[in-house]
């Protein structure tokens, strides 16, 4: 179970926990696959980055509670209502948590 503060919110430490318990709990071949959905260079949507079709295993709560406290990588406005974010800082991401 996750750590909550007083309002029920999950802490930030316990999602990294989460996140490096879910990465390590990936075999390798698995691991590289989930990796290898990412495009090689550009920008990701949150869709294709926050489970079930992404690699990071945190609810979009979580992620922008995390982009806030600097755990998650800065998002990219591409347009006023778009946003996105570089697969070189979320590849970093993924290699940090294990």
């Amino acid at each position: 179970m996750a750590a909550t503060n007083s309002t029920g919110f999950v802490a930030v430490s316990a999602v990294s926990q989460t996140v490096k318990g879910t990465m390590k709990k990936i075999s390798c071949n698995n691991y590289e696959q989930l990796e290898d959905r990412l495009p090689k260079a550009g920008f990701v949507r949150l869709k294709f980055i926050l489970a079930p079709e992404g690699p990071i295993p945190v609810g979009r709560s979580t992620w922008w509670a995390g982009v806030k406290s600097g755990r998650f990588p800065r998002p990219v406005k591409l347009g006023p209502r778009t946003t996105a974010w570089r697969v070189e800082d979320i590849r970093v991401l993924i290699n940090t948590a294990e």
